[in-house]
């Protein structure tokens, strides 16, 4: 079309024809779609196609399970994002809601993945009897267990810490509560809540053998996935096909580091708190990418609309009062009672129903003996949060200050953080044999792998978020060296550190499982610790002592969190918040 035509076109119908941007992005979308169609298609084949079609560790066919592993991976999310939007929620604006919420989230997130798959993957399965469907919603589950925890535990913080002075806005602009979430608390969320999500997409790479190589007792279902792949190539100690395995997960981070994360980071970045601009934005050539199309801007408008729409409906939408409102009058302390005494009576019948259950098959001998591997593990996880800590907290602000260096560390960081700690077994079981050194002490650093980037990632989710105005208000006054950082940085982002030493700690006991008990072909290299228990049970399908083993975990991780980063999150609500 000439330039004179288009001249004396109306301004509507030019924008709807393509330009060279829509060249570019629509064979991309177009590429996308097609591909999660085929993958999905799968999905709704007899589950005996997973006997006819067994893994093999061709390499031809992992860019196929790359794909299914994705869409695993993405549907995981979805899930996960919409859960961390309801609980975070309820836990965060209702005090009785949040004093049983939060409690529960701590056993959710101590809860090893293995143990989830021990008793859903029957559940599906009988969901959808002779589908693949149900192994994948037993798979999507088990990835979805490694991720909302530490999304809910970070949106659940910024609800919490929401600066005061924009909590008088909303007020004085008479937003209702519906309004007030989506303008002021989810934006507010963003930049924490999508650096979470990085990790936890990263997390679900940490336990998609998990996920897809599932075997409990004398269950097994096998996905064809890059798990599946990975534990296969593992079995017959085949290094060429894990190196495969290794080239395979870094293009897949790759590609959904570009074409999803950073343009998310980009797009994130308008909601930062400061009144001042940033120095150095973050971009995304994917985003400038769909920026300058003329007819896919067309087609996403009125989505685009549609959302604002339904932010702006003025609905009173908030919780009952029988559950929200504070013990400031005779009835709301009545409340409180009956509610605290639901609680107890629902916790005593939890206990005495798990408590028969166990004791059935297990005597106090065994109880005692778990309790001391439980120890042993705490001490373990302990140790390696403070080292953790110590080396990615200044790491982390470093790289959140500046934009142009987290663009390009985020890749590497994803990649690391998604490296499963089965790639690293043969290194350390030849190593461990071949030295006959301790593997208590030996087998320890793969538990970091469960650990340290929950911290990395949510300090650099602080640091981004981080108000220009504070950093350039210090600077005036000439606040440096150690001043700054107890003065300035670390209360601005000590929220976030909770947030991810609380996660880290979960996925730290949840990292211990695969960790205490390695396995490299038929060698096979046991720590002692309440991982290397709960790994063993679980293979030998023994479910009383799964249980036994779950339990004691998620005693020991509410205990934890309880005397330690419940005090620390009251610190950074009610004397760190942004005002």
């Amino acid at each position: 079309m000439t330039t004179a035509v288009r001249h004396f076109m109306p301004a509507t119908a030019r924008r709807l024809i393509p330009n060279r941007w829509d060249l570019i992005a629509f064979p991309l979308i177009l590429g996308f779609l097609l591909l999660a169609t085929s993958g999905i298609r799968e999905t709704w084949a007899p589950i005996t196609a997973l006997q006819t079609v067994p893994i093999t560790l061709d390499p031809g066919n992992l860019p196929e399970y790359a794909l299914r592993t994705t869409l695993r991976m993405l549907a995981a999310m979805a899930a996960a994002l919409v859960f961390t939007l309801i609980y975070g929620t309820l836990a965060a604006k209702s005090r009785r809601a949040g004093l049983l919420l939060v409690p529960i989230l701590d056993i959710l997130q101590s809860v090893p993945v293995l143990g989830y798959i021990s008793f859903t993957v029957t559940f599906f399965l009988a969901l959808f009897p002779g589908r693949v469907l149900g192994a994948e919603c037993a798979a999507i589950f088990a990835i979805f267990t490694s991720q909302a925890w530490n999304m809910t535990f970070s949106f659940y913080q910024s609800l919490r810490t929401v600066p005061r002075d924009l909590e008088e806005v909303s007020v004085n602009l008479r937003l209702s509560p519906w309004q007030k979430f989506w303008k002021l608390e989810v934006p507010f969320s963003m930049p924490g809540m999508i650096w979470n999500m990085m990790m936890s997409m990263s997390g679900g790479w940490f336990f998609v053998v998990a996920s897809e190589a599932i075997t409990v007792g004398d269950k097994t279902v096998t996905l064809p996935g890059v798990g599946s792949y990975l534990a296969m190539a593992i079995q017959d100690k085949n290094l060429a096909a894990v190196g495969w395995v290794i080239l395979t997960m870094t293009v897949v981070i790759l590609v959904y580091d570009q074409f999803l994360f950073r343009p998310m980071v980009a797009w994130a970045d308008k909601f930062r708190l400061e009144d001042t601009a940033s120095q150095s934005a973050p971009e995304s050539w994917v985003l400038n990418l769909i920026q300058r199309t003329h007819f896919i801007q067309q087609l996403l408008k009125p989505f685009g609309k549609l959302i604002k729409t339904i932010a702006r409906l003025r609905l009173n939408v908030s919780l009952p009062k029988g559950i929200h409102s504070e013990a400031h009058t005779p009835v709301s302390r009545g409340i409180d009672v009956v509610w605290w005494f639901g609680v107890a009576m629902l916790a005593i019948y939890s206990a005495n129903i798990l408590v028969h259950f166990i004791a059935r098959e297990v005597g106090v001998a065994e109880v005692l003996r778990v309790l001391g591997l439980g120890l042993i593990t705490l001490v373990r996880v302990s140790l390696l949060i403070v080292l953790a800590s110590v080396v990615w907290v200044p790491l982390g602000v470093l790289i959140g200050l500046r934009p142009a260096l987290a663009e390009k560390i985020q890749p590497l960081a994803q990649f690391l953080a998604a490296f499963p700690a089965n790639l690293l077994f043969p290194v350390f079981v030849v190593f461990i044999v071949h030295f006959k050194l301790n593997p208590d002490i030996w087998l320890s650093p793969l538990i970091v792998l469960g650990t340290q980037w929950y911290i990395l990632f949510n300090v650099i989710a602080g640091a981004s978020a981080f108000p220009n105005d504070f950093r350039e208000a210090a600077a005036n006054f000439r606040i440096r060296g150690w001043q700054w950082w107890r003065k300035v940085m670390l209360p601005g982002i000590f929220p976030y550190y909770v947030t991810g030493a609380i996660t880290a700690s979960g996925g730290a006991w949840n990292a211990s499982i695969v960790s205490e008990f390695v396995s490299w072909g038929n060698d096979k290299v046991v720590a002692h610790g309440l991982g290397a228990y709960i790994a063993q049970t679980t293979a030998a399908g023994d479910y009383p002592k799964i249980l036994l083993g779950i339990v004691t975990m998620s005693l020991f991780v509410v205990l934890f969190n309880r005397l330690l980063w419940r005090p620390m999150y009251a610190i950074a609500e009610n004397k760190l918040r942004l005002n």
